[in-house]
Order: C-alpha cells, then structure tokens, then sequence
C-alpha cells in the first residue's frame, strides 16, 4: 500500500526515539541515565486527581463541546487577565488534547501551500514537521550561542519575505531554556507588526522561570499585538500533567471559530475528564507548582555547575523550562569509546552505549554540534549520569 507524501516525509520523534533506546537498554537490565524526556518526574498533586474522579463520579464521561468546556475556557480566560492583564473572551479559546494538537490546529488553520513559516533554531523537533504536515514550508532562522540562541530582530527582518505568513517563538525555550527579555520580545514585535507577520507563541513553561529571568507573554508588549499573535499554552510542564493531554489557544476570534471547526471534526473534544482535572489545576491550590519550580531550579543549578567539569563540554546557562543545552562541538571528530564521532546523533548512541547516558541530539532541534539534557529527573540520576558521562568523556 503507497504512502501519502506527507507520511512518507515525516520522521519520528528524536526525543522519543531516543528514549526507546533508552528503554531497551533498561529492558536488558542495564541501568540508564535517562535524559532524554521533557516529561516532569513528579506525581500530578493529589487535588487535580482528585477532581478527575470527581467527575467521572458525576457522569463527565461523555462528549463536550469540540472546542472546551465552558468552565475550563472562562477560567483560562481569567488566568490570563490575572496573571498578564489580557482580556479574552472564552470564544477565543480553544481547548486541545496537548499544547502539541494545539500547534496544528493553528499551522492548519493558518497556514498553507506557498506559505513560510520563520522557525528560530534551535527548535522544538515537532515545529518543522507540523508545518510540513500543514502543507507550508518551514524557514529556519539560525541564532547564535553568544546570544544565547535568542532570535534578534536584525535576523528576523533578515529572513521574512513577502512569503513569510507566521513566526513560531518559545520563551522559555525548548530545547535550550532561554528566556527572551521583555525588549527583546518588544524588537521582535516591531518587526512582526512592520512586516504583517502573524506570531505563534509558545508558552508552555512560562510558570517554570529561574533566577533573575522574567517571563513575559508576547501579546503585552504592546497595544493590538494580541490581533496578531497565537498563544500556545496548557497544563502538562507547570502541573504534572503530561499524560492528560490538555493544551489551549489563545488567538483572535475568526481564527479560534476556524481552529474549533477542525477540531471538531479531527478530533473532537479533549477527554471530558482531563479538562475538569485541568479546570482544578488552573482554579486550585498552586503551592504544588512553586515546589516543584523550587526543586527544578536546584537541579539547573547542579547541571550548570557539573556541565563546566565535563570535558570540552560548555552550556548557555538556562533560565527556563528544564533543560541544559550541552555544545559537543569539540568531540566531533574524536574517537569515542572506539568509534569516530561524526556529529551529535554519533556522540549520543557512544554516550547511551558506552556511559549509559541517554541525551537527544541537536542535530533534531536545529543545531549541529550540541545536545540536549533533561533535569526532569531525580537529583541521584543526575549526580550518578554526570559522573558517568565525564568518566566517558575523560578517558576516551
């Protein structure tokens, strides 16, 4: 049976590939050091569980609106004039199964044969293939390490052509951790409003921020942004709350009608029972999410520091999210535990075979020559994996 082109084209998921490996190692009994997944390690709190059971106790179990709850879509709304001062209505608010559906349903939607869409790398792996699956051609926008992989506006203006339809921003960035400082986001906003560019923002781990970085949502940078730009966001990094799979767009009220429209016929509604799980998460107790920040800003801490004893190893310091951006450029060409290292997929298979040590490599995300650590896990693994991988590094 033939292949659409689409399929044919797509290629799976490098984290999750890597994380199979991983997997299979662990099936054999060996120990790895897994660094792989941007899942957080912690346990949903006990009170979003618990309103899960709620309503399934209370016969939610069955279809919802294709587009949200309203409860859900009212509380998002009053999240975000609480904690940005931007006022939505719930009908541009559209619910998804994953900020990661949400992202398609906005390339879907907006984008199209004969349309760019300006990607800065390094990137989350799945931009590039969503845009693809769209039918529109990603652009991708190198940045630089000195800058701390921070799209300027000088490379922005660079690279948009009268083709150029949507740029996809995330601040606190995967794969890197850096956040964009508010003037930062303010020259990028100038260039989008001056070249009629639509903007994608990826929020997903605004809430996980660290040391003197500050979170800023790109629709307040300035007044009638918010026509312009697509917020991407949901409850899976801050809450726990991966398995889930609810996600949200936050957009302009055509565009949200449209995305709506073909979620409702892709998709259908998000689980009934998640969204009431995600309306507690929003409307609950948040102790739950400042202590698991807590926990993931002691860990960056000890990565940063163990990192700087790694061999010919060096990061840009992270100020989000939970991920250390590792440059391996000086391993290329070496032998490592007896093979020559070619590029960042080689130097990831010699460290997951040799040290046990499972990274992904920057080659996915856009950026040959680096790879990338998740903290998101237990401070044991991260001492033990770190020592494995500088005793690795040391003597090969």
């Amino acid at each position: 049976m033939k292949l659409s082109a689409a399929a044919q084209s797509l290629k799976p998921s490098a984290t999750l590939a890597m994380a199979a490996k991983a997997k299979e190692l662990k099936a054999r009994g060996v120990t790895v050091y897994d660094f792989s997944v941007g899942e957080p390690d912690f346990t949903t709190p006990e009170h979003i569980c618990k309103a899960a059971t709620d309503a399934m106790a209370a016969g939610q179990t069955h279809y919802t609106v294709a587009s949200g709850i309203a409860e859900l879509k009212q509380a998002i709304c009053r999240v975000y004039e609480r904690t940005h001062g931007l006022r939505y209505e719930p009908s541009q608010v559209v619910v998804s199964n994953g900020a990661k559906h949400s992202i398609h349903n906005v390339l879907t939607a907006l984008c199209g044969p004969g349309d760019d869409v300006l990607i800065p790398a390094p990137f989350w792996v799945s931009y590039s293939a969503l845009v693809e699956l769209a039918g529109a051609h990603p652009v991708i926008v190198p940045t630089r390490e000195e800058n701390a992989f921070l799209l300027t506006a000088e490379e922005l203006a660079a690279a948009v052509t009268p083709a150029s339809r949507l740029l996809m921003l995330n601040s606190p960035s995967n794969p890197t951790g850096s956040v964009y400082k508010p003037q930062q986001l303010k020259a990028l906003a100038d260039v989008a409003v001056k070249r009629d560019l639509a903007v994608m923002s990826d929020e997903i781990y605004e809430k996980l921020i660290y040391g003197d970085a500050e979170f800023c949502s790109f629709p307040t940078l300035r007044d009638g942004l918010a026509k312009r730009t697509i917020v991407v966001n949901g409850v899976s990094k801050a809450y726990a709350m991966t398995g889930w799979r609810i996600g949200w767009t936050l957009s302009p009220p055509d565009l949200a009608k449209a995305m709506g429209s073909l979620q409702s016929q892709e998709t259908s509604n998000p689980s009934s029972i998640s969204q009431y799980a995600a309306l507690a998460a929003l409307e609950g107790p948040q102790e739950c999410v400042e202590t698991m920040r807590r926990e993931f800003a002691r860990r960056r801490d000890f990565v940063v520091h163990r990192i700087a004893e790694l061999p010919d190893v060096r990061c840009t310091e992270p100020g989000g999210a939970f991920y250390a951006f590792l440059n391996v450029s000086k391993h290329l060409g070496r032998k490592l535990g007896g093979r020559t290292v070619a590029n960042s997929v080689d130097f990831c298979e010699a460290a997951l075979e040799h040290a046990h040590v499972a990274l992904v490599d920057g080659g996915s995300f856009g950026a040959e020559g680096f790879v990338r650590l998740s903290f998101a896990t237990d401070m044991a693994n991260l001492e033990a994996g770190l020592d494995a991988l500088g005793r690795f590094l040391a003597r090969s």
